[in-house]
């Protein structure tokens, strides 16, 4: 049998190898995917060693960010077209980019009652104010303003529009008050299938593009082994699990 001092020196060396194996990135994640990440950082860390430093905020932005050099090494966006756009340009690497997550934007009020399940109250409804996200920083900004186009309603709201930076920005115009309604991800607004308070309108599908939202391995990832073990974790069952409770579509 090992003495205790061996055996204590062999666990010693067991752990500072698994450290020095261990890796830390700088994940940029969209906005609408706060709630979510945090389960999968802290599924993945447990199971791999490595850790996430996350930021969260605009796909928009975080385009203007990683053209400038910011240290990103992984992109979770709330699109496709930036990640295929940074891949083009030379800024992530080729082959690496999938979908995610398919966001699914929803009317929301956090009071009860005043949005109805057909979304009428956008044409009928007394408001003086409609959150959004800034359509040329936010994905699902560009979805909302879209659907209000395609119900004929875009030129009309207009004057009642107020922009979020992000859609986290956005979700706290409603749910402070100081809109009355928004549009939301249906994520920050339910918890497995359930509305977590006020009243919402799923937007269907048909009114918008579809809000495939990809990840990728941004350049200065490429040679990171948490960053590529993070893309397979989002791959994982389990992260797919966390994906779906949250109100995405796979």
């Amino acid at each position: 049998m090992l003495s205790l001092s061996r055996s204590l020196l062999l666990a010693a060396g067991l752990l500072a190898a698994a450290m020095a194996r261990a890796d830390e990135i700088q994940v940029a994640v969209a906005a609408n995917f706060a709630g979510p990440i945090q389960q999968i950082a802290s599924g993945f860390e447990r199971s791999s060693g490595h850790r996430l430093r996350i930021t969260t905020g605009a796909t928009g932005k975080f385009y203007a960010q990683i053209r400038s050099g910011a240290p990103f090494e992984v992109l979770l966006a709330a699109d496709d077209s930036t990640p295929a756009r940074l891949e083009a340009e030379g800024a992530a690497v080729p082959g690496t980019r999938f979908t995610y997550a398919v966001g699914k934007l929803a009317l929301w009020s956090s009071k009860p009652g005043l949005v109805d399940d057909k979304g009428e109250v956008l044409r009928t409804g007394s408001f003086s104010h409609l959150a959004l996200a800034n359509p040329k920083l936010a994905p699902y900004g560009a979805a909302a303003l879209e659907t209000l186009s395609a119900l004929g309603l875009a030129e009309r709201l207009r004057p009642r529009m107020v922009m979020g930076e992000n859609i986290a920005q956005t979700y706290q115009f409603v749910a402070t008050g100081n809109a009355e309604l928004g549009f939301v991800a249906l994520s920050q607004i339910q918890e497995n299938g359930v509305l977590k308070g006020g009243s919402a309108w799923l937007v269907p599908a048909q009114l918008h593009a579809p809000i495939r939202q990809d990840a990728v391995l941004l350049a200065k990832g490429k040679d990171r082994p948490a960053a590529l073990a993070l893309l397979a974790y989002l791959k994982s069952d389990a992260a797919r699990a966390v994906i779906a409770a949250a109100g995405y579509g796979l």
